[in-house]
C-alpha cells in the first residue's frame, strides 16, 4: 500500500520515497490503548494484539498501518491542532469509500468512522490494507505488452464506471454542488495564484480572461474523484485489473470531464510524452478517450478546452506552491522545482486555448 502526499506539477513520482512504513513519529503518536478497545467494538471480526506503524509519506493527512496477527488495517485521522474547516475532510473520504465499496466499486473496505475526539485526539477512519502493485512509471517497464494495454484499459474503464453511478441513487446527493464544476474551479484556482501571484505571466492572464467565457455546457453530474491517475491505485497483485482506488481527498460531486480530461492529461505530461506507445503497446490519447466513451456511451469531444483548463489548474496548484517558497513556508528542492514550472504551464495552456479558438 503506498501512501504520499501529492505533487502534480511534474506528473512522474519515484516510488522509494512514498512507500513503505517507520515507527510512529513522536508528533504522530496516539493512545494506542484506547484505539484497540475501540477497533474491538467497532471494527466487525477485530482481533488484537495491535502494532501500529506510520507511512511514509502522507503529509497531509498522516496514515497509519494496523497489524494484527489474521489482518492489517489502514488508519487515516485530522491532523492534530486547528484546522480550516473543510481541511483533511476524513469523514467525507470515508462516506465516498463506503458508498462506493456497497456498489461494488474497487475501493478498500470502510470498517468504521470515529468522530469522537477522545480516542486518539483527532477523527479517524479505518479501512482494509489492500496489497497489491503500484505502478509509478505510466511506460510500465516491469509489464509486458499485453499486460501494458490490459492495465490501461482497467484504470480507464473504472474511471467511466465511477462516473456511471447516479449519486442520488447511492446516497451522495447532498456530496457537493453539482452544477457551474469548471466555473467554480475556474475562480477558485484564479484567487489562489492572485493570492501567490510573483510575477505577470501575460499567457496567464489571457487564459484567465478566457476560460470563464467559453465554459462548455456540464452535460453530467457525478461523484468526480479529483486526482485520478495510475498511482493513486493499487492493481491485483497478478491480474491486470483496478483493485482499489485510492486518495479520495479531492471527491466531490462535479462534472466527469474534468476527471476524464485529467487523466487524459498524462498523455501530454512527463512520463507518456514522447513514449513510444505503439511499440509500448499502450493506447494512444484517442484510443484511451475512445475506451472511456465506449463506456459512458458518449461521443469524445473536443479535448482542447479542457486540455488549457487542466494546464490552467496546475499552473493554479504550482503557483500557489511559488507563494509558499516566496513567504519561506516551503524551501525544499521539489517546491523550487515545482515554482518552476508556472511559466511552461501557462503558455503550454495558452496554446491549447489557442487551438479550442482562443485569439
Amino acid at each position: 500500500m503506498k501512501r504520499g502526499s501529492v505533487t502534480v506539477a511534474d506528473g512522474v513520482r519515484k516510488d522509494e520515497e512514498f512507500s513503505g512504513t517507520k515507527p510512529v513519529e513522536e508528533r504522530h503518536r496516539i493512545d494506542e490503548l484506547r484505539l484497540e478497545g475501540w477497533m474491538r467494538d467497532n471494527v466487525e471480526g477485530y482481533e488484537g494484539p495491535l502494532v501500529v506503524l506510520q507511512f511514509k509519506g502522507g503529509q497531509s493527512n498522516p496514515t497509519y498501518r494496523l497489524d494484527t496477527p489474521k489482518r492489517s488495517y489502514v488508519m487515516r485521522r485530522k491532523p492534530f491542532g486547528k484546522l480550516l474547516p473543510s481541511a483533511h475532510a476524513v469523514d467525507r473520504e470515508y462516506r465516498v469509500i463506503a458508498a462506493l465499496g456497497k456498489q461494488g466499486f474497487p475501493v478498500a473496505h470502510a470498517y468504521a468512522l470515529c468522530q469522537d475526539d477522545g480516542v486518539i485526539g483527532s477523527a479517524f477512519y479505518i479501512m482494509s490494507m489492500e496489497d497489491g502493485r503500484v505502478f509509478w512509471d505510466p511506460t510500465l517497464p516491469s509489464q509486458d505488452n499485453d499486460a501494458r494495454r490490459k492495465i490501461f484499459t482497467s484504470k480507464i474503464e473504472t474511471l467511466a464506471k465511477l462516473h456511471m453511478y447516479d449519486p442520488v441513487a447511492i446516497g451522495l446527493g447532498d456530496f457537493g454542488k453539482p452544477g457551474n464544476y469548471f466555473a467554480r474551479q475556474i475562480d477558485r484556482w484564479t484567487k489562489q495564484y492572485r493570492a501567490s501571484e510573483t510575477q505577470h505571466i501575460p499567457e496567464f492572464e489571457k487564459v484567465a480572461e478566457w476560460l470563464p467565457k467559453t465554459v462548455p455546457e456540464q452535460a453530467r453530474v457525478s461523484i468526480v474523484h479529483g486526482d485520478y491517475r495510475l498511482d493513486n491505485m493499487i492493481f491485483h497483485a497478478t491480474e491486470p485489473r483496478v483493485q482499489a482506488v485510492l486518495d479520495w481527498e479531492l471527491s466531490t460531486l462535479g462534472d466527469p470531464m474534468a476527471d476524464f480530461t485529467y487523466l487524459l492529461m498524462q498523455w501530454i505530461m512527463p512520463g507518456l510524452e514522447g513514449a513510444d506507445l505503439k511499440a509500448l503497446n499502450i493506447p494512444s490519447v484517442d484510443e484511451a478517450a475512445q475506451i472511456y466513451c465506449n463506456v459512458t456511451k458518449m461521443t469524445v469531444p473536443d479535448l482542447n478546452w479542457y486540455f488549457a483548463y487542466n494546464l490552467f489548474r496546475l499552473a493554479g496548484i504550482t503557483q500557489g506552491i511559488a507563494g509558499r517558497v516566496r513567504d519561506g513556508t516551503a524551501a525544499n528542492a521539489k517546491a523550487l522545482e515545482s515554482a518552476k514550472r508556472t511559466v511552461p504551464l501557462s503558455k503550454a495552456s495558452w496554446e491549447y486555448a489557442q487551438k479550442a479558438g482562443a485569439v
